[in-house]
């Protein structure tokens, strides 16, 4: 082929990139595309953190793009009538994109298809956000994993695939195509951005990959579970919006895993399964696309979940009178991330104590995540809730209390987000409720429930339909 569009989406860089890598081997020109398409970058569940990670990516991207010889076209609209007309104004032959998971996602890609077709143009679709896609790893009986322990010994006993090489220079001259500004800021898309970012783009990921493989991921094991600590990678905004491969990641890891002790391989190894937890969702989303909307086990849709907005409302808030959950909202709230230990927490609390419906919890933090992912997130919360893939789920349930002393025994991340408690002494950091005197002192809400008396009530909840 002459011409060839690479059609940027979730794969926001020029190195690793299986679609970009492809048009480059079977075309002379590639002409690179990013589509600010306002339906899929303003919908009721995208919030301004992960728009604006979005928008100083892309940014990013055009700056690499320049460095490289090729001048990123960008284009506001629909992308099932924009493609079409990009290819006739380049004369591509086609349109080279990784492929998405979503259903939503899915179904808009046949749309395009059906459009180019119909034009007189290719649409090739590549495996690039995952090692191992929907239908790779199946089990004995040629069905997809329900169960992450089986999943993820088949996905082990598979080669690590190699990172893609990067963009090579172009030095031809490139076409004159009309480019539209991407939106200043998120307010002009309807988002008004409070919360403080991570750095952008696929530079910062790759000197994030870096320092995270020259020491902390030999500690991962021990340091992952403790928010007070810089226990954890920061790679998931990244691998979100694509300024990171994860063959990339694969790759760096196996090399980080050659290189150490006993102790190093097993932080090592705990790292791996994270990863291969990111994938085991996204085939769950592929295959049971119901998940999206409801329970991955449909009897559980007949839950008689409370609702009590009050109740909702503190939980986002972070005043629920439980210090480590109050915490990581606050957290979340402020900054667009939140641990994945506290994701658990603060996901049970509302499912379990709170009795609330894990979709409430599931949007919200669709709203608030810098590194919002609907496969990733909806594992976790029904995970969490009860409802998911796990074999024997609903009775597991976090005592908040006990959670904080074992993961923030010092009261270290409770004190940095809770000003009302930060010089609280020790014997109230994690149940002050116990210190009645104190807790006017400090002028820290009471819980709003009862840990142990909810639990219960939980229990029968879940008992009543299974």
């Amino acid at each position: 082929m002459k011409t060839v569009i690479h059609w940027f989406r979730r794969d926001l860089r020029v190195r690793d990139n299986v679609a970009l890598t492809e048009a480059c081997r079977k075309a002379a020109q590639v002409i690179p595309v990013f589509i600010f398409e306002d339906a899929f970058h303003s919908g009721p569940d995208v919030g301004a953190a992960r728009l604006a990670f979005l928008l100083q990516s892309v940014e990013a991207l055009r700056k690499n793009l320049a460095v490289l010889g090729y001048s990123l076209v960008v284009r506001r609209g629909k992308s099932e009538v924009l493609l079409p007309q990009l290819c006739k104004e380049c004369a591509a032959q086609a349109v080279f994109a990784n492929k998405r998971y979503e259903p939503y996602a899915q179904h808009r890609d046949e749309r395009i298809h059906a459009s180019l077709l119909s034009a007189g143009f290719g649409f090739e679709l590549f495996k690039d956000a995952v090692a191992w896609e929907e239908s790779e790893i199946l089990n004995q009986q040629g069905k997809p994993y329900t169960v992450f322990t089986p999943y993820s010994k088949a996905w082990k006993m598979r080669p690590i695939p190699a990172p893609k090489p990067a963009l090579p220079p172009f030095h031809g001259p490139f076409p004159r195509l009309e480019s539209h500004a991407m939106p200043a800021d998120t307010e002009s898309v309807g988002h008004s951005l409070r919360q403080s970012l991570p750095p952008s783009g696929e530079r910062a990921a790759s000197e994030l990959l870096r320092r995270f493989m020259d020491g902390p991921v030999y500690q991962y094991g021990k340091r992952r579970d403790f928010p007070a600590l810089a226990g954890t990678s920061g790679f998931s905004p990244h691998l979100r919006a694509g300024t990171l491969g994860v063959r990339t990641i694969l790759c760096a890891l196996a090399k980080a895993r050659m290189q150490a002790d006993a102790e190093g391989r097993a932080g090592c190894d705990v790292f791996l399964n994270e990863l291969i937890w990111r994938e085991f969702y996204l085939q769950v989303l592929y295959h049971f696309p119901h998940v999206t909307k409801g329970a991955f086990r449909p009897q559980y849709d007949l839950l008689k979940w409370s609702s009590n907005r009050d109740h909702f409302d503190a939980w986002c808030n972070g005043v629920t009178g439980y210090p480590i959950v109050d915490a990581a909202m606050r957290c979340l709230n402020a900054t667009g991330t939140m641990h994945n230990r506290l994701r658990m927490i603060t996901a049970m609390f509302l499912t379990k104590d709170l009795m609330l419906n894990w979709q409430w919890g599931e949007r919200y933090f669709m709203k608030q995540l810098v590194d919002g992912d609907m496969a990733a997130n909806n594992g976790g919360w029904q995970w969490s809730a009860g409802t998911g893939t796990d074999a024997a789920p609903y009775f597991r349930i976090f005592n908040p209390s006990s959670q904080s002393e074992k993961f923030d025994p010092k009261g270290d991340f409770i004190r940095e987000w809770i000003p009302e408690l930060s010089s609280a002494p020790m014997e109230m950091i994690h149940a002050p409720w116990e210190t009645p005197v104190l807790l006017a002192k400090f002028k820290y809400p009471q819980p709003i429930v009862a840990h142990d008396i909810q639990r219960e009530k939980c229990l029968e909840m879940f008992k009543a339909v299974k």
